[in-house]
């Protein structure tokens, strides 16, 4: 048998070394914006290193950490061709997630993958997790950029973070003081935020996405509307707490809808009421519903129809919390006796 001695480069294989090289060089700047003196290793090391003396004010910290991705909205991303919004999105997506449990995010570490590895497209998305890091207060300590032909579809992007917060073990929100009588209030959302896109594309797909959601009433166009930053609460729950607000519970309305996740804080023995109308619900979800044919049900089973974050809080003290968040919160529910069960009416 005869051996082929054909020389055979990584390039050939479909995996640009160079590539990889420029798209650091382009978001260094942007991810090195995010560090503060407690980054002691970041972009270029094997590891990144956080100087832990950062805790050292806590009395008794305890770090809270998660991780997640943007799903497919990366398809949307690809189909208008903008990648400076869907690293903001995974970074507001992680930091509402561990702020329901009244974590502050102290660093971030991203992974991109792609089929073949695009410099300017891969940076830009980087530069969107550093800015959004940066706005947060944490830092982007490191992350990986892959690519992986035969893996992934051409033009494909996948995109995936993990953060680290801190709270103080007598701050931790875990809902289970939430007792009935309490009321439910709501932080209006700037859209899908990052789910329910694999719905959503299967039934805006044969649209124009340059149209206007809402043509009567002169709207942005569907695909703005579907990229649409997710929105992060970090500023609007600090301002609260700020406020005296005893925050009993918080829940990131994510995959799942109202329906899954508000019951992932209730106690047993409680339940609770939505009063849908309580709320402005954005012209996309009642587009998505409509062109779709799809219930009610299953709209707030998928979606987060206007609202990104419930805030449980004592009735007594709902007054000063509408006041302290004027005009960007709403009263839209309460907690019942029940068995964990959510009822939108």
């Amino acid at each position: 048998m005869t051996e082929k001695t054909e020389a055979h480069t990584y390039a050939d294989a479909g995996v640009n070394i160079a590539a990889g090289a420029r798209a650091v060089e382009l978001m260094t700047e942007a991810v090195k914006a995010t560090y503060g003196r407690e980054v002691l290793a970041g972009i270029g090391a094997f590891g990144g290193m956080f100087d832990a003396t950062r805790l050292q004010d806590y009395h008794s910290p305890v770090l809270v950490a998660s991780t997640d991705g943007v799903g497919t909205k990366t398809r949307v991303a690809a189909r208008l061709k903008r990648w400076d919004t869907i690293g903001r999105d995974l970074v507001n997506h992680c930091v509402n997630d561990i702020l329901v449990q009244g974590a502050d995010p102290l660093f971030f570490l991203d992974y991109v993958a792609t089929s073949k590895l695009d410099a300017g497209q891969v940076a830009s998305v980087v530069v969107g997790v550093a800015n959004a890091c940066r706005a947060a207060g944490c830092a982007l300590l490191g992350g990986e950029t892959a690519e992986m032909p035969g893996v992934y579809c051409p033009d494909e992007i996948d995109l995936a973070g993990a953060i680290v917060g801190v709270v103080e073990r007598e701050s931790i929100i875990d809902g289970s003081r939430i007792q009935p009588g309490d009321i439910i209030l709501g932080l209006a959302s700037t859209g899908l935020h990052t789910n329910g896109y694999s719905l959503a594309r299967r039934v805006l797909d044969h649209l124009d996405w340059n149209a206007p959601v809402d043509p009567v009433h002169e709207s942005g166009s569907i695909g703005d509307a579907l990229l649409a930053v997710h929105r992060s609460y970090l500023a609007e729950v600090r301002s609260l707490l700020h406020a005296g607000i005893d925050i009993r519970g918080l829940a990131h309305i994510t995959g799942g809808g109202f329906v899954d996740n508000l019951s992932r804080i209730l106690p047993p023995a409680t339940g609770a009421v939505i009063h849908r109308s309580t709320w402005p619900e954005l012209p996309i979800f009642s587009l998505i519903q409509r062109i779709g044919h799809i219930a009610d049900t299953e709209m707030f089973h998928v979606f987060n129809m206007g609202l990104g974050m419930l805030v449980v809080v004592p009735a007594g003290q709902m007054p000063t919390a509408l006041n302290a968040l004027d005009g960007d919160i709403f009263s839209v529910g309460e907690i019942v006796p029940g068995s964990r069960e959510v009822r939108v009416l």
